[in-house]
């Protein structure tokens, strides 16, 4: 069965879920992917991250808010939870911008620590469009007509999510000079952060999903953290983010721990079987994913 995701989003025996845009904690959709985390893995606790406190100021906060003060909050949620910061591990999933939201989790603080982190259909290499809103979802439009006023303000920036992952090899500078939020956790500025590859490294599985035929994140090729300017598309193992190791990525896939899958159809449009053979292969408390280096056409290691 074929579920819209994204209009519903965001072990050991712990999962955590951060949201997309547009998502909230409460939705119907969501709270199907933690049934199919029980069914793979019975016993399991599911734990969904929230900004707001309820559903309509969580949706809220996937638009607007600093990103830096997001990330805190799930930073003191998480180790402050009475059964999560007891935990030797949790893994974690996010759905598209939750993705690399969680990601942020583990380089800046990663307490209790994330085990297996899966993507899908995140923009871990920004994006380079913004997305287009139904003419009935207010909250989009308003967040859109900000956006495209001036992204790279300091009142942008601060405020309004998308903005803050917005990353255009054309503006590059601009984007070094004011980016809130991704030139951080990307470790792109010359002064590195020895934490977050650290962090990224031990993980032992970083799995992430793109979709086949992705037209929402743009371009849909940020999901492996390709580079993508104009025509000209650099896989993740052809950048100096790579070779020069900023995030730890490199010593993480000579583990075998980095994973580059896809997903047919469009953003977040998965199949329960997907979800499920995911759940199965890299939750659990007793199993252990194959750590095999995978290849998809970037050469070799």
């Amino acid at each position: 069965m074929v579920r819209n995701y994204c209009d519903i989003c965001h072990q050991h025996i712990l999962t955590t879920f951060l949201l997309g845009l547009g998502d909230n904690y409460a939705a119907e959709g969501l709270r199907r992917v933690g049934e199919l985390i029980e069914e793979a893995n019975p016993g399991t606790f599911v734990h969904f991250v929230r900004i707001g406190e309820d559903p309509s100021s969580d949706r809220s906060a996937t638009f607007f808010g600093n990103l830096t003060d997001h990330i805190a909050k799930v930073c003191d949620d998480l180790s402050s939870h009475q059964i999560l910061s007891t935990a030797p591990a949790i893994d974690a999933i996010g759905f598209s911008q939750g993705g690399q939201f969680l990601r942020a989790y583990v380089e800046r603080c990663n307490n209790p620590p994330v085990r297996n982190l899966l993507t899908f259909g995140s923009q871990h290499n920004g994006i380079t469009a913004f997305r287009e809103c139904s003419n009935t979802d207010w909250v989009c439009r308003g967040a859109m007509a900000l956006l495209k006023g001036n992204t790279w303000s300091d009142f942008v920036q601060s405020r309004l999510v998308p903005a803050q992952y917005f990353r255009d090899p054309e503006q590059y500078d601009k984007y070094l000079e004011h980016s809130n939020f991704l030139a951080d956790i990307n470790n792109e500025r010359p002064i590195k952060n020895p934490k977050y590859k650290e962090n990224i490294s031990r993980l032992d599985n970083l799995v992430m999903y793109m979709f086949e035929d992705d037209t929402t994140a743009i371009p849909k090729e940020t999901a492996w953290f390709e580079e993508v300017n104009g025509t000209e598309i650099t896989p993740l193992r052809a950048r100096k983010l790579y070779s020069e190791d900023w995030l730890g990525l490199r010593e993480l896939d000579r583990k075998g721990g980095l994973k580059f899958r896809t997903t047919p159809g469009e953003h977040m449009r998965l199949n329960d079987k997907v979800l499920s053979d995911a759940f199965t292969e890299f939750f659990g408390p007793w199993k252990k994913a194959s750590k095999q280096p995978e290849t998809h056409g970037d050469g070799d290691l």
